[in-house]
C-alpha cells in the first residue's frame, strides 16, 4: 500500500498527524488517544497497514 493511501484512510478515520520524525510519523486518533509510528517508506508492507489501521481504530 502506498503510504499516500494510507495517510488518507487515517485522515478519514478521523486521526491526525502528530508529528514527523526522520523515520516515522507518529499519527493520533483523538477519541481514543492511541498514537501510532507510521513509517515513511513510499510503499507499507499490506500486514503492516493492516496492523497501524486496527490499533488506531481505523
Amino acid at each position: 500500500m502506498k503510504r499516500t493511501d494510507l495517510e488518507r484512510a487515517l485522515r478519514m478515520a478521523g486521526c491526525y498527524l502528530k508529528r514527523e520524525g526522520a523515520s516515522h510519523c507518529l499519527w493520533i486518533n483523538p477519541r481514543t488517544g492511541v498514537v501510532e509510528a507510521v513509517p515513511r517508506h513510499a510503499e507499507i508492507k499490506e500486514p503492516l497497514a493492516r496492523k497501524i489501521l486496527k490499533s488506531l481504530s481505523a
